[in-house]
């Protein structure tokens, strides 16, 4: 019984702590395996926020049990609904809420009888699972925005800073490996620090990056609007290495429905805000919108619209509003069709797509640095990473043509966009 096979689902939050507990079995002698048929324990991390992640959680579950292996399932589905999972699929033989990961080879001894786990999970090990030249960086978890609409702090629990000293470790370490992007991330990336007797924030962080230049890429994600600083925008002014990307999710810009889904600030607020993102060099600027929010009029989706032309965006995902337990907006009244929403989210996405071609096709010519990351034999062509697009292709993807040679796995070239759709760009590398 030594092969472990992890699913993770959800965010790239669930994705550290499944790396965590790889690194934890690993350390205990387990093989790790990514067929599950060949895993004698299947691991299944979950999300649990909205009700389609919640689904798919629940379809992997039971594709999994099918298998008639191991079966522990853990992750914020469980955290939200322990006992109902307990009660209702008694085939799992373990289920593991997010506040016991400290007693997870205390838990395991009733199942794997024979064997001992040591230690426990631990921060700064991992087995990283992201593509050989990436990797993330949690530094905080939990939240206490308590939007109207959010599960979160119910399943992360308040929002806490992880140890500076903590987070220099695993920066030095993952250094030491030679990803060339750092990916930083929490439920809340902007008030790190803010929680913790030192004084230190965010840019210490970002500070603490830049001493290693075998990061070519250094990107942050999930800024929260309001706590977005003057010492931040500067620091991104006078720090070139920087990735100049800003995922700063908005929800929505009518000031009675920000109020309605308890944010902070309002639409003077994101207006200024962005205007001055936009002053940094070569800005790139992402946000989320909630469409078929409890009493959202169809002038408020008009309102929004306008913002997102006005101020267009490079990337924009639209979330039809998921009516979820235990939040506050679970009970108000005025709750929207799925047709009116889906209405509501094409009307947007499809705004979306003029604006993200026409920001596109500005790009014709522009020369940027690629880091290679794979070939993609389908397309005859290159993937790699740039300052443009976030991980896992959300946004988009660059490909990247070479005429006159093979490029290497971690090879950093320099391109031009010579082709742009509504996502993608087509780039040749430039050869001196």
């Amino acid at each position: 019984m030594n092969n472990v096979g992890m699913i993770s689902l959800g965010c790239a939050k669930n994705r550290v702590d499944s790396e965590e507990i790889l690194s934890y079995f690993v350390r205990n002698g387990y093989n790790l395996v990514s067929d599950a048929k060949l895993a004698d324990i299947i691991i299944i991390n979950t999300c649990g926020f909205i009700e389609s992640a919640k689904k798919e959680a629940l379809d992997t579950i039971f594709s999994a049990l099918q298998l008639k292996k191991i079966t522990i399932v853990i992750g914020c589905l469980v955290e939200r609904y322990y006992d109902e999972l307990v009660a209702e699929i008694p085939e799992v033989d373990l289920f593991v809420r997010i506040k016991d990961y400290s007693r997870f080879g205390e838990l395991l001894k009733p199942i794997l009888k024979n064997e001992k786990l040591q230690g426990e999970i631990e921060k700064d090990k991992r087995i990283l699972t992201t593509p050989s030249q990436q990797a993330y960086l949690q530094i905080s978890d939990g939240c206490n925005n308590f939007c109207s609409f959010c599960a979160i702090p119910y399943i992360r629990g308040r929002f806490r800073s992880f140890p500076f000293k903590l987070l220099q470790k695993e920066i030095a370490d993952l250094a030491q490996t030679g990803i060339k992007e750092i990916i930083i991330i929490s439920q809340n990336t902007s008030v790190y620090g803010q929680d913790l007797k030192e004084k230190i924030n965010i840019c210490n962080i970002l500070k603490e990056c830049l001493k290693y230049p075998t990061f070519k890429f250094i990107r942050l994600l999930y800024l929260y609007p309001d706590m977005i600083t003057d010492e931040f925008i500067q620091l991104y002014k006078d720090e070139p290495r920087l990735t100049p990307y800003f995922d700063v999710p908005i929800q929505h810009v009518n000031d009675r429905l920000l109020k309605l889904m308890n944010r902070h600030g309002d639409k003077a607020l994101l207006t200024n805000l962005f205007n001055k993102l936009r002053t940094i060099p070569r800005a790139v600027l992402r946000t989320t919108l909630i469409v078929g929010f409890p009493t959202e009029k169809e002038s408020e989706v008009d309102e929004l619209q306008k913002f997102i032309t006005d101020h267009p965006f490079d990337h924009l995902g639209v979330f039809k509003y998921s009516r979820e337990e235990n939040t506050s907006s679970y009970n108000f009244e005025g709750q929207i069709s799925e047709r009116v929403k889906t209405q509501r989210y094409n009307q947007l996405m499809k705004a979306q797509s003029a604006i993200s071609y026409q920001l596109n096709q500005k790009r014709l010519g522009e020369e940027m640095d690629v880091v290679i990351t794979g070939y993609d034999s389908k397309n005859y062509c290159y993937a790699g990473i740039c300052y443009l697009f976030a991980p896992d292709d959300i946004d988009g993807r660059i490909y990247v043509y070479s005429s006159q040679r093979e490029l290497e796995i971690g090879e950093i070239v320099r391109v031009k966009i010579v082709n742009a759709g509504i996502y993608d760009l087509d780039a040749e590398v430039i050869f001196n």
